[in-house]
């Protein structure tokens, strides 16, 4: 299995051309902008909300931030590399990606968690399918190499006694995957919402299995944060997690509120973004102390499958100071 740092690195170019010159980084002195990373789910809302009521800015503007940009990924491992690079502060990411991160070098710690679950495996609507051994000779569609998606589907293949190379499994990014399933070009996705609701909505494939039932209660999107931010400028790290609580339990009291606001900065069609909150098996939670076993386990199953050296420990990967505080 090719090494995470290579596939990495082979992304560096394209997470370099995401950025306009003249970011301004984290350091010693004083921070004026934040460049956050998040990828368009509806794991992800907390973001979106946050950024769409202006409460980033209105939040962060005290401690002296004039400027918060936000950056889309279609998948973790560019918006890990760009974190690698130094070009974001913050990443709303899936667990595994970053955990292939750090152990390639990132300097970032977990703060906060985002969600758990929330991802279909979907087959084309005339493939059959009664159990895993189904799909040996199939072509699944889903995220590269190190990803939540990519880890959890490897894993659940092997439990289920599949040899995972026996199923041709290909990286995509959401966009692409769901044309590919649409047009015939895959057999079955295994994406996170709002793409199984997406291909249920325009009648080209159904859900067979949800992530939940692969790995029960299992991490996904995680809130990071870098190292030198943590450390220069632990005020804006603790705010920024405060926010992202704020933005998280309004969200659950206001779903439909929240599937409007990320249908407008996506593009997405509002009622099939409702869709997805009522269909999907996840549950947004700012707590990082709930997922903690979860994103460990993902250090020992990429260590398994010859992603990373060694698997890490929670020391290596979490932070918790900032939530207790903002819960405090």
């Amino acid at each position: 299995m090719k090494s995470l740092t290579a596939i990495l690195l082979a992304v560096a170019l394209v997470a370099a051309f995401t950025f306009v010159s003249g970011c301004t980084g984290t350091g010693t002195g004083d921070v004026t902008q934040l460049r956050i990373g998040y990828q368009p789910s509806t794991h992800q809302v907390s973001h979106t909300t946050a950024m769409e009521k202006g409460w980033w800015q209105e939040d962060l503007e005290p401690l002296g931030i004039t400027q918060v940009t936000d950056y889309e990924f279609g998948t973790g491992a560019p918006e890990m590399q760009a974190m690698l690079a130094g070009d974001l502060d913050i990443a709303f990411v899936g667990a595994a990606p970053f955990v292939a991160a750090v152990s390639s070098g990132l300097d970032a710690k977990i703060v906060a968690a985002v969600q758990t679950q929330g991802s279909d495996l979907v087959l084309r609507t005339e493939v059959p399918y009664s159990t895993p051994a189904d799909l040996v000779g199939k072509k699944i569609a889903t995220f590269p190499p190190g990803t939540i998606q990519d880890t959890i589907l490897r894993t659940w293949l092997q439990e289920n006694g599949v040899d995972p190379a026996s199923v041709e499994i290909i990286a995509m990014d959401p966009g692409a995957a769901t044309t590919a399933i649409s047009a015939g070009q895959v057999d079955g996705v295994f994406l996170p919402h709002p793409s199984p609701a997406i291909i249920a909505a325009e009648g080209t494939g159904r859900t067979v299995v949800k992530s939940g039932e692969m790995m029960k209660d299992h991490a996904c999107c995680v809130m990071v944060a870098s190292g030198s931010l943590i450390r220069d400028h632990p005020e804006i790290v603790e705010q920024v997690v405060k926010t992202h609580v704020r933005a998280t339990e309004y969200n659950l009291e206001h779903p439909d509120e929240a599937a409007s606001i990320y249908a407008g900065k996506t593009g997405q069609n509002v009622e099939t973004v409702k869709a997805s909150f009522r269909d999907w098996d996840g549950t947004w939670t700012a707590d990082p102390h709930v997922i903690t076993t979860s994103v460990v386990e993902y250090t020992e199953l990429q260590y398994e499958l010859g992603y990373i050296s060694n698997p890490l420990t929670e020391d290596d990967l979490f932070d918790f100071s900032f939530y207790d505080k903002a819960r405090a």
